[in-house]
């Protein structure tokens, strides 16, 4: 069974800076992509960041330059380094394995301005 569990949100202000993690179980993670969704209050999920499984790592225009994926295969887990934070950031973010239907339940990022 495919689990995804998100950990590292939380409040901060505008400038700061937050890593999240997510750990995965249920599958072979170093020969799968990952990526980081995010939902902010009221509008869709929204594409992040992609990471594949050589690491080659792609992001949305809005969070170039500001934030970076990375993934550590030993441990299962993938990251996202977030710097420079706006209160546009602000979210529910999600990990998810691409190709495969399973979402974490999410981690909060608050970004006050």
């Amino acid at each position: 069974q495919v689990q995804l569990v998100e950990s590292g949100g939380g409040l901060v202000q505008a400038g700061g800076s937050l890593r999240l993690s997510c750990a995965a179980s249920g599958i072979i993670f170093s020969r799968n992509a990952m990526a980081w969704y995010r939902q902010p209050p009221g509008k869709q999920r929204e594409l992040v960041a992609s990471i594949t499984s050589g690491s080659t790592s792609n992001y949305a225009d809005s969070v170039k330059d500001r934030f970076t994926i990375s993934r550590d295969n030993a441990k299962n887990t993938v990251y996202l380094q977030m710097n420079s934070l706006e209160p546009e950031d602000t979210a529910v973010y999600y990990c998810k394995i691409l190709g495969f239907r399973s979402w974490g339940q999410g981690t909060q990022v608050t970004v006050s301005s």
